[in-house]
């Protein structure tokens, strides 16, 4: 082992740290994400309301299945309670930053944070 950091120069090592400053740098900027400005929730696949993140409150959202109850806290949200089996959407805990999404399926109700700039994930053509 010792045998390879032998042939390594001096060059070579400044390479390899200004790649991994530099590799450092770009993941802090570019998987930073923004702060959210408003929560859109929707039920049964259609707009149920757009809120903004700035007041504290809960919201009663009916689904397929029930009430869910979604929570906003301090510029943060959740769903605090749902009616679905298995709890998937309420496990997902507080989202805090633009893009994040949860989705309770059975309910047939979603809680997307949003910012000035959409995020994607992925796009199709």
């Amino acid at each position: 082992m010792i045998a390879v950091f032998r042939h390594i120069k001096t060059g070579d090592w400044l390479t390899m740290g200004v790649g991994c400053f530099i590799v450092a740098l770009l993941t802090f900027e570019l998987w930073n994400g923004e702060l959210a400005d408003k929560v859109v929730i929707r039920s049964k696949g259609k707009l149920f309301s757009e809120v903004s993140l700035s007041r504290n409150q809960r919201i009663e959202v009916p689904g397929s299945m029930g009430i869910s109850l979604v929570a906003i806290e301090n510029r943060k949200v959740r769903i605090a309670s749902d009616p679905g089996p298995r709890q998937y959407c309420v496990r997902q805990g507080w989202l805090k930053q633009a893009g994040e999404i949860a989705l309770c399926l059975p309910n047939q109700v979603s809680v997307e944070l949003v910012g000035s700039h959409k995020s994607y994930d992925s796009l199709n053509y």
